[in-house]
């Protein structure tokens, strides 16, 4: 199960623009039918259109605005996005959600003695954890949070194992 994020964020922004657009042109086209005037004026945007040169610098200046726009909406539609759920070893087709999966994880790293706090980001093929301890030495801490959290991935069983690094942060210093 590889299920991908949701395109909504530009689909909405794409609406709110395009739904904006026709309610601005539906009101100016009853303003006209009803003889009231427009709050645009379709004489005004001809004749301001008709004007403009294609050497001009404002055509040059929406063009590129309408084409880098195209350009991020179509991107936005091609590139794949972060996995939100992350696919699992097994016969069925299971996944484990991102934020479920990182918090497991987290919990694994913090449970090792002499952790006091711990965080961990996930990236496509990697975790990597940082932890902070009281303790003025750090030996060994590393090995055993790095075994923690393989020991996790191993009940998890992802079906892409990351690799595991860890870094380690001292509260105190050594005198």
């Amino acid at each position: 199960m590889k299920r991908r994020p949701r395109r909504s964020i530009p689909a909405t922004l794409t609406g709110i623009v395009l739904l904006a657009a026709c309610a601005l042109v539906a009101v100016v086209a009853v303003q006209m039918l009803l003889g009231e005037t427009p709050w645009i004026r379709y004489d005004t945007v001809a004749g301001t259109l008709h004007d403009l040169r294609w050497s001009d610098v404002a055509t040059a200046v929406m063009g590129g605005v309408a084409v880098l726009l195209g350009l991020v909406l179509v991107m936005a539609a091609v590139l794949p996005g972060r996995l939100t759920v992350l696919p699992l070893q097994g016969d069925l087709d299971s996944g484990a959600s991102r934020r479920s999966y990182r918090s497991t994880l987290r919990a694994a790293a913090a449970a090792v003695d002499g952790v006091s706090s711990a965080t961990v980001k996930l990236k496509s093929r990697k975790v990597s954890a940082k932890v902070i301890t009281g303790r003025a030495t750090t030996d060994g801490l590393a090995e055993a949070v790095r075994g923690a959290i393989a020991h996790r991935l191993d009940q998890i069983d992802p079906a892409i194992r990351p690799t595991v690094k860890v870094k380690v942060r001292s509260a105190r210093s050594v005198s």
